[in-house]
């Protein structure tokens, strides 16, 4: 096995990777500070020839889940429930929540390292296709014999090799939540009338579309308070809180593409900030000004120009979970995303738990997922 976890600050320097550079800036600075609601100590994993972010946390409660497990099948479950105006077993559904809360705390769930995280609500995993997961998986383990191992964002369409090599190497899947996808824009979402009707909603509201080469540091302040508008303040904290740091060292590094809609006084008004790996994107960061009235139609238009700048790249797109009759209605199909966690190394009862919460999503979650378009 050849494999070195690089933690320093001058070792993730000195790793010219994406993930070095990346991770690099999180050790400077802090994580919250470009993630307001993470805490996470980041690393950097190099296998082979491969440069992977990790992300280490030793426990705590209620931070974002793209570091915190449990936030992503305890907390942001009990909050999904308002957001979906779930009724129908609703109190069975509550007195389950507070069982699992109880169980993933006595097991310390959060006491987690996950492997290829970018602290993104979908992280693409592009060309990995898992092969040298063992050796990961092994080392990760020797360095970190009392956490849970995690790989999020794992899916049959996006990455199947890499599911695949999971599933081979015995890490537990935990069907986490539904995702949409569009495989073929130009066959699948442009013929559509919606296509034609969010067009028009563009051309109607006079905004401008720019594709921003660098993001100026007023920029970077509009696009987080546009995105916190959405997805913290309409949506849910447990989402990452990305600052305006966050904004300006994505597009300095070059890992995300904000095209963004200005009204006649060059105010932002709109943004979506999009991941591409392998002939994949998603749109990572979304926002507009949700203090404007419905009927300026900002959401549809936000999607119009995600989807226009994949479309215009060949690229197929993820777009990530919610809005399910929303993205249907645009072409998009459902698939069950799920997290990998790796107990084998752990005693009996934490693993035992893990295995139980697998068997009971896949039984009880995942035909509801299907059915409500959660």
């Amino acid at each position: 096995m050849t494999g070195n976890l690089l933690s320093e600050i001058s070792e993730l320097e000195a790793d010219s990777a994406p993930a070095g550079r990346y991770m690099a800036a999180f050790a400077r600075g802090g994580t919250s500070a470009l993630i307001a609601n993470a805490t996470s100590q980041p690393m950097v994993l190099q296998i082979d020839t491969q440069s992977l972010p990790v992300t280490v946390d030793d426990g705590g409660y209620g931070r974002s889940y793209v570091a915190s497990p449990h936030s992503a099948y305890v907390l942001y479950a009990r909050e999904e429930m308002d957001l979906v105006g779930m009724q129908r077993g609703r109190r069975i559904a509550k007195a389950a929540l507070a069982v699992l809360d109880q169980a993933l705390r006595t097991v310390r769930f959060n006491q987690a390292v996950h492997l290829d995280n970018w602290f993104l609500s979908t992280n693409l995993h592009g060309d990995w296709t898992g092969s040298n997961l063992p050796d990961c998986r092994q080392l990760l383990a020797e360095r970190f014999p009392e956490h849970f191992l995690i790989l999020r964002s794992l899916d049959a369409w996006s990455s199947p090799k890499l599911l695949e090599a999971a599933r081979g190497d015995g890490w537990i899947l935990l069907p986490a939540r539904q995702i949409w996808i569009v495989e073929d824009l130009a066959r699948d979402w442009r013929p559509r009338n919606n296509y034609d009707n969010d067009r028009r909603a563009l051309a109607r509201s006079g905004l401008i579309v720019e594709d921003m080469e660098r993001v100026c540091p007023s920029d970077a302040e509009r696009i987080a308070e546009l995105y916190r508008m959405l997805y913290v303040d309409r949506y849910s904290a447990l989402n990452p809180m990305f600052t305006a740091r966050y904004v300006s060292l994505t597009s300095t590094l070059g890992l995300l593409s904000y095209r963004v809609a200005r009204n006649g006084d060059g105010v932002i008004m709109a943004v979506a900030g999009m991941l591409e790996r392998k002939g994949v994107m998603t749109p990572t960061v979304v926002g507009y000004d949700t203090s404007r009235p419905q009927s300026e139609a900002l959401y549809r238009i936000v999607s119009f120009m995600f989807c226009s700048w994949a479309s215009e790249r060949g690229l197929a797109l993820h777009g990530s979970a919610g809005a399910a009759s929303f993205k249907r209605n645009r072409g998009a199909r459902g698939e069950i995303e799920y997290m990998a966690v790796q107990v084998d190394h752990l005693p009996a009862y934490r693993r035992q738990v893990i295995r139980a919460l697998a068997h009971l999503l896949e039984r009880i979650a995942v035909p509801m997922m299907r059915q409500e378009g959660w």
